[in-house]
């Protein structure tokens, strides 16, 4: 299936197009700059593209400025004296070399120490630190998925965690299966919930529609300040587009 691409502007928006064999315009905004990308027929013609576009431009600014006034962590080299985050919270990290295996504890309520062998370099340190998240966040989501399934009345089939550029979360619902952002495990342990229940609710609503949000007042209703509390987590840069 071939996709053409280009480029309009609409009141000083630039905005990227593509045409594609589909039946509904989509239109979206993505981290960390604000690129706004709107997707569409391979027939809709310049003119209603733009139309499109200007009748959502209050909803453009908004998301946004909520990009421009997030923070980000920028790349990390995994050197003492860095900040990471794990469940919302700030931990100050020291390198130890050693000739052991390497991991990496909590030391306490601020320090994380990563024990590497010496001369361990960056992409090894990092590896380190991205299987520690990926185990830790298992633990978390299964005894969330298991608690959310008796309330919503559904059944997960399979779950996994992996990297994703642009979204927290994914759900196929003929599947009954769901993916988790591996950058949860730095966000505070209710925002994961957050996350896990949202992909649950699409199982019974395919779309984000009236019928959506109802389901979500339902079981979580405070899911809307959990949402503005996870866009207000700090955003790893390198993993976004």
């Amino acid at each position: 299936m071939s996709i053409e691409t280009s480029t309009i502007v609409v009141d000083g928006v630039e905005v990227d197009v593509v045409r594609k064999t589909m039946r509904h315009v989509r239109l979206a905004v993505y981290p960390p700059h604000g690129r706004v990308r709107i997707a569409v027929p391979r027939r809709m013609s310049d003119e209603a593209i733009r139309t499109a576009i200007a009748s959502k431009l209050s909803w453009l600014q908004q998301h946004r400025e909520k990009f421009t006034n997030q923070k980000y962590d920028t790349r990390k080299e995994f050197v003492t004296g860095e900040s990471h985050y794990y469940r919302g919270t700030r931990y100050l990290l020291t390198v130890i070399e050693h000739s052991g295996r390497s991991k990496l504890l909590i030391r306490d309520e601020s320090h994380i120490d990563l024990y590497v062998k010496p001369g361990a370099s960056r992409p090894k340190r990092e590896k380190v630190f991205a299987e520690w998240y990926r185990k830790e966040l298992k633990a978390d989501i299964l005894p969330l998925i298991c608690k959310w399934e008796k309330i919503i009345g559904v059944t997960i089939d399979e779950w996994g965690v992996k990297r994703m550029r642009t979204r927290w979360g994914t759900c196929n619902r003929r599947a009954k299966r769901i993916w988790l952002n591996l950058e949860l495990a730095k966000k505070p342990v209710e925002c994961l919930e957050f996350i896990i229940v949202h992909e649950m609710v699409h199982l019974l609503e395919k779309g984000h529609n009236a019928r959506f949000k109802a389901f979500m007042d339902e079981f979580l209703p405070e899911w809307r300040t959990l949402r503005k509390e996870l866009n207000r987590q700090p955003l790893t840069e390198s993993k976004c587009e």
